[in-house]
């Protein structure tokens, strides 16, 4: 996969995060990022365009749809729960961190606790801003 500049950025804060892996169980076309065994983010491109698959609650995805023409319901995911990722108007380094750090969060919370690299509750919480 070419790295665009959406996957960089993308890539880079995943990276940061405590516990997270990268494999690629779906070829090489497909960089998926685990956290305990459970995908946080997924990238490819989708018809020769750049995407980011990410998990996100529910309420905050039909927000984001609605407010980000860039963001769509999940590529090949629950589209409820999970939201794509386009390069675009409004899609800037700082939107595209809280999303990913939102999306690990959101699976962190699922694990049992004895098994959470951080607390979902408080991790990432102190820099966020307003959107």
């Amino acid at each position: 996969m070419n790295a665009s500049p959406l996957h960089k950025t993308a890539a880079d804060c995943a990276e940061e995060l405590p516990g997270a892996e990268l494999e690629h169980p779906f070829g090489p076309d497909w960089e998926v990022f685990k956290v305990r065994g459970k995908v946080f983010m997924l990238m490819t491109d989708v018809p020769g365009r750049p995407v980011v698959i990410l998990k996100a609650d529910p309420g905050e995805a039909h927000a984001l749809r609605e407010q980000y023409s860039h963001i769509t319901p999940g590529y090949h995911m629950n589209k409820k729960h999970w939201i794509t990722l386009e390069s675009g108007e409004g899609v800037d380094k700082e939107l595209i961190g809280e999303l990913v750090t939102d999306s690990y969060r959101l699976v962190v919370a699922t694990l049992p606790k004895a098994e959470r690299p951080v607390d979902p509750h408080t991790y990432g919480t102190g820099t966020r801003k307003a959107r």
